[in-house]
């Protein structure tokens, strides 16, 4: 059973692309270099081919795992949020409260966090504490060593 989840046109499109690399070339290597090891003599010596049939198997679970993903997947239409509180694709400013450090980031679905692009996946345990909060709200956020609080300073789209 696949989950919902919420990409931006731009994400969605990355997905299918990367599907279609995947099943378009990728697939068709990895049943050539299974011909040509095969042709390479007896199979059950043969490590060249065991290497190419697990190949495939990883490259078959991998489309597997991202039709299912595309299948949950669903765009989000911006000028239906509400920008006054933090939501999926907001942009927010958070000032952490114990040393006075602000940070932005855009909230994403997992698929689309690049952490080094400001992109924050709505399921990491900072995504997760913001969601919901209003501009001004605190938010005491659980991390892996401790607790962190933040003032949200900035909501917009």
């Amino acid at each position: 059973m696949s989950s919902i989840s919420y990409y931006t046109e731009e994400g969605l499109k990355k997905l299918r692309d990367e599907l279609s690399q995947l099943k378009d070339i990728e697939r068709p290597n990895a049943s050539n270099a299974i011909a040509e090891a095969r042709d390479k003599g007896d199979l059950s010596e043969n490590a060249e081919y065991d290497a190419a049939k697990e190949a495939q198997g990883m490259l078959e679970m991998k489309i597997s795992k991202l039709e299912e993903t595309l299948s949950g997947a669903r765009v989000i239409d911006e000028s239906q949020l509400d920008n006054s509180k933090v939501l999926v694709l907001s942009k927010v400013k958070i000032k952490n409260k114990a040393n006075g450090a602000e940070m932005g980031y855009t909230l994403v679905a997992d698929g689309e966090a690049d952490l080094s692009s400001g992109k924050l996946s709505v399921n990491s345990p900072i995504g997760k504490g913001l969601l919901g909060k209003s501009l001004g709200d605190e938010a005491e956020i659980k991390v892996p060593n401790g607790i962190i609080k933040f003032i949200i300073t900035e909501i917009s789209r």
